[in-house]
């Protein structure tokens, strides 16, 4: 299984994630962390924004999972129940067991993981074999823990940053 903590594209936030970009990399499956990645831990409720973005996937033929290490299942039940998409929760990413659940017999080339750490989201999308996509966190880090994860994680995307320049 591959190791590497370089996502293979960098956004701002999960908007600049377009259908269209997504359609272009020949991407059927978008699976998504939810928390800091989608919307604040701390926002109870899917947005307008948030339900549009997911509309316009869903026109242009792309199906979203959330896919979370969440331990809480209520937040993600909710928040998925009223965006009318699944999800797999207790993901435990970075291993891969969550990744095979969630593509569900889409192949790894026409799947992509978003997501705000490298630990978890790209490191698992990266053991699992799909492009790994990764935003800055909704909300900025929140906790002592999430700052010190967040500084670790600047070289990693300084890297990232010039292979896309490159593309």
């Amino acid at each position: 299984m591959p190791f590497s903590l370089i996502p293979d594209r960098l956004f701002d936030r999960y908007t600049d994630v377009t259908p269209q970009l997504l359609r272009t990399l020949d991407i059927r499956l978008l699976l998504c962390d939810l928390d800091y990645t989608l919307a604040p831990r701390s926002v109870p409720s899917p947005d307008s924004t948030l339900r549009q973005w997911l509309a316009d996937c869903k026109a242009a033929g792309i199906t979203v999972k959330i896919l979370s290490n969440n331990r809480s299942t209520s937040r993600v039940e909710t928040f998925c129940h009223e965006l009318g998409i699944s999800y797999v929760g207790h993901a435990g990413k970075p291993g891969v067991r969550g990744y095979r659940e969630a593509m569900d017999g889409v192949a790894a080339v026409h799947t992509a993981m978003l997501g705000d750490k490298l630990l978890t989201d790209v490191l698992g999308a990266k053991r699992s074999g799909v492009l790994a996509l990764m935003v800055e966190p909704l909300g900025g880090p929140a906790g002592a823990w999430n700052h010190v994860l967040h500084l670790l994680q600047r070289p990693f995307k300084w890297i990232a940053k010039r292979r896309c320049r490159k593309l």
